[in-house]
């Protein structure tokens, strides 16, 4: 094998998306925010793993599989891709692996585990993404519950298969909720090529009201579950500070909805990207504040 192909072109590199890793930033924080003691050095091995490493050979590898000519997730016109962003992204989820066991044995089972999963999302002989029940389920279930357990446990260095979940059990579902809502929206300007490619998504499966109506109802099951977790932890608070943040969430959505509603050219590609960093950087500021307050 020629280790040439091990060098990431300019194209590979474009298609890691590393800003997406921004997107999931939220989840880290909200784990970093509830753990009691923080060892900075391991904190930040865990943040580099996730979001230098895994996350970036996720995108990579689905990128290599689906070859889309259209939008995507953070690149309006996506670079042709070649073989060295296949051969680059096996090689960060390699070494992903291989730091984590740096940090326990399960954290690097869990790693591993996000890897072969999101393999399965695009790959042909599988590709879980044509199916959108299930393709939902594994980004509700993976980049929400499963991303803040492992992260919240691996942070304060405790074995989840004999710790206590408690509290950590309400803080994963809200996360799925989050991420959830915002998986139809990240679709919706995708329609023609995903019905053109076979690939039968929750958003296609649901249409454009469908989808802002189904975003819109995780996003409130959402808000009703991080109220009970502030609730029940006496910090009510930090529920009204989560009201405040998420304003420019509700009006921007508000204001979408209305206009595809009128008219589906408004389903496009830098709506969707403007809706996703808005969510993510009001998250970012509010689950950044509970880390600062703490």
């Amino acid at each position: 094998m020629d280790t040439k192909q091990f060098i990431p072109s300019l194209s590979a590199l474009a298609h890691l998306r590393l800003v997406f890793s921004f997107f999931l930033f939220p989840v880290f924080l909200f784990a970093l925010s509830q753990t009691p003691v923080v060892n900075m050095s391991q904190a930040f091995l865990i943040f580099f793993i996730w979001h230098f490493l895994a996350f970036p050979a996720s995108n990579g590898y689905n990128s290599y599989f689906d070859k889309d000519e259209k939008s995507i997730a953070l690149l309006e016109k996506p670079p042709e891709v070649d073989l060295s962003l296949y051969y680059f992204s096996l090689l960060l989820e390699i070494a992903a692996f291989v730091l984590s066991f740096f940090i326990s044995w399960w954290f690097a089972i869990a790693v591993l585990i996000y890897g072969m999963i999101s393999k399965m999302y695009s790959h042909p002989s599988i590709r879980l993404k044509k199916y959108p029940f299930i393709s939902f389920l594994v980004v509700f279930f993976f980049q929400g519950i499963f991303f803040y357990w492992s992260t919240y446990f691996a942070l304060v260095d405790i074995d989840p298969f004999t710790g206590s979940l408690g509290h950590q059990i309400i803080a994963g579902a809200i996360c799925s909720c989050l991420i959830g809502a915002s998986y139809p929206l990240t679709q919706i300007y995708q329609h023609e090529e995903d019905r053109k490619r076979g690939d039968h998504t929750l958003s296609l499966l649901l249409g454009y009201k469908g989808s802002f109506l189904f975003s819109g109802g995780l996003f409130i099951a959402g808000l009703i579950l991080t109220f009970f977790y502030w609730k029940s932890s006496g910090s009510l608070t930090n529920f009204y500070l989560f009201l405040i943040c998420i304003a420019p969430i509700f009006i921007f959505f508000t204001w979408w909805f209305y206009k595809t509603v009128q008219n589906t050219i408004y389903a496009s590609f830098k709506n969707a990207m403007r809706m996703v960093f808005i969510s993510s950087i009001c998250m970012v500021i509010y689950f950044g504040m509970l880390v600062w307050m703490r």
